[in-house]
C-alpha cells in the first residue's frame, strides 16, 4: 500500500493549520474506508484544537524520556532504543474512527541526541506505512519536516497570504524543498486574500491550487475554539481546499 503524504508549509499566520484540518475533513468524507494520520509538526499544537483531538503525549515527550534513559546509561544498544521508541510512540497517538493524531511537540531542547532523533524519525516513517494518507501541519520552513518528520512527501502545499513577505517565504521554501525533500508535486494556496487579488501578478511561483478570500465562518470558528467539523459545507476554506485536493489527486493519478 502506498501512503500518500501531504505537507503544509508557509510563513506563520497564513492558515496552514486550518487548511490542514480542512483537508483531513475532506479526506475523511471522500474516503471513509481509508486510514488517515494527522501529524502536528508545529510546537503550538494548534491542529489538536482544529480536529478536537488531544494527544496523550507528544513525540518530544518520548524523545526526552529516551534521552534521559540514555543519560542514565539504561539503554543497551540500537535495537533496544528503536524498540523503546516504537513502544512509546504508539502511546502518543490519539484515535477517532479512521483518524489518528500525533503531535511532534516542542522544538528540540539543549543537548545532542542525534541518534534518538534519527530513531524517532525512522519509527515515524515505519508507522506511516500503516495509513493511506498522512497530513503534516508544519511550522514555517521545510527544514523541520525534513529533519524531524519525513524525507519524502507526495504533495507539498505551500500556503501564503497576499503579502510580499508571504510570497517570498513560499518561494524560499520551494527552493529549499527542491534540495532537501523528495517531493512529487508542489502547489500554492493563497489564503485570506483581498477581493481582486491576482496570483498571476506576483511573479514566478509553483502552480496555484486555490485562492481563498476572507472567510467569516472560519474566523468565527477560530474565535469560538471550535473544530473544523463545525464549519458549514459551503465555508470558503472548505470549498478552496476541495478545489486544491481535486487538482492534487488529478495530478497524482496522471
Amino acid at each position: 500500500m502506498h501512503t500518500v503524504t501531504f505537507a503544509f508549509a508557509g510563513k506563520g499566520g497564513v492558515g496552514k493549520t486550518s487548511l490542514s484540518a480542512a483537508l483531513i475533513r475532506l479526506l475523511l468524507a471522500r474516503f471513509p474506508e481509508k486510514k488517515i494520520l494527522a501529524v502536528d509538526a508545529d510546537p503550538a499544537v494548534g491542529l489538536a484544537t482544529a480536529l478536537a483531538m488531544e494527544p496523550p503525549m507528544t513525540l518530544d515527550d518520548v524523545r526526552l524520556r529516551i534521552a534521559a534513559s540514555i543519560d542514565k546509561g539504561e539503554t543497551a544498544d540500537a535495537i533496544a532504543l528503536l524498540s523503546e521508541a516504537k513502544f512509546h510512540l504508539l502511546d502518543c497517538i490519539a484515535e477517532r474512527g479512521n483518524l489518528s493524531f500525533l503531535a511532534i511537540g516542542r522544538p528540540e531542547a539543549a543537548g545532542c541526541y542525534c541518534k534518538v532523533n534519527a530513531y524517532l524519525k525512522q519509527v515515524l516513517e515505519m508507522i506511516s506505512g500503516n495509513y493511506d494518507f498522512v497530513v503534516i501541519d508544519g511550522e514555517a520552513g521545510i527544514e523541520q519536516i525534513n529533519r524531524r518528520v519525513m524525507e519524502s512527501i507526495d504533495c507539498l502545499v505551500l500556503v501564503s497570504d497576499g503579502s510580499r513577505k508571504g510570497i517570498q517565504v513560499v518561494s524560499t521554501i520551494q527552493q529549499v524543498a527542491a534540495r532537501l525533500v523528495a517531493c512529487r508535486q508542489a502547489g500554492v494556496i493563497f489564503n485570506r486574500v483581498r477581493s481582486g487579488f491576482d496570483p498571476a501578478a506576483v511573479g514566478e511561483i509553483p502552480p496555484v491550487l486555490a485562492v481563498i478570500g476572507d472567510d467569516p465562518d472560519q474566523a468565527e470558528n477560530d474565535m469560538a475554539g471550535e473544530s473544523v467539523f463545525a464549519l458549514p459545507d459551503e465555508a470558503p476554506i472548505l470549498r478552496g481546499m476541495q478545489q486544491a485536493l481535486e487538482t492534487l489527486l488529478r495530478e497524482m493519478n496522471a
